[in-house]
């Protein structure tokens, strides 16, 4: 169980899935609809959703860019954290809303890999988080043009990692969308 007492609760973290943000991504829909299967089986479930918005100067806030994907829709009553990070944790509420909510297991889920899905996964270890990766229910765009790996060696190696991550009193996981249950 994650380090942070009295949270035994899950919650499914939903990063970044945004128009401007996986609109060029590895297997965008596919991952798209995976994200969907797994919001369905957190309400389902009982779990709380909470969504996380990303804004800079690339993609300001209330854009047609910002907006989440049209295929998936936030209840007004689920959490909405807006980051400038790309650690869902830095300058947000994130903390707030997961301790409100007695969350100590996130199962994480959006866009991109290699920013703001490493970013929060990790963060969310250091502040305690027991946190299960959905290693197909993440993407990134091609940013090989830069130097990275293709967008399919980014998500396999993120999914190696993280599955072979430990921290003391935390676990580290990760599952495709057909193997999460809440």
């Amino acid at each position: 169980m994650c380090t942070l007492s009295d949270r035994p609760n899950t919650a499914l973290l939903v990063v970044d899935v945004q128009a401007g943000v996986v609109g060029e991504a590895y297997e965008r829909d596919r991952v798209v609809a995976n994200i969907s299967t797994l919001v369905g089986k957190a309400r389902a479930g009982g779990v709380p959703v909470v969504w996380v918005q990303h804004s800079s100067d690339n993609l300001p806030k209330g854009s047609a860019e910002w907006q989440l994907v049209p295929e998936l829709s936030r209840d007004d009553a689920e959490p909405l954290v807006h980051k400038t990070y790309a650690d869902s944790f830095e300058a947000t509420d994130l903390e707030q809303v997961l301790d409100r909510a007695g969350i100590g297991h996130l199962v994480v889920s959006g866009a991109q890999t290699d920013e703001c899905i490493r970013s929060t996964i990790h963060g969310a270890m250091v502040r305690g988080y027991d946190v299960t990766l959905v290693g197909d229910a993440h993407t990134t765009e091609d940013l090989s043009e830069w130097g990275a790996p293709s967008p399919d060696k980014v998500i396999a190696h993120t999914n190696l990692y993280w599955d072979n991550h430990r921290a003391p009193g935390r676990t580290a996981a990760v599952k495709k969308t057909d193997e999460v249950s809440f």
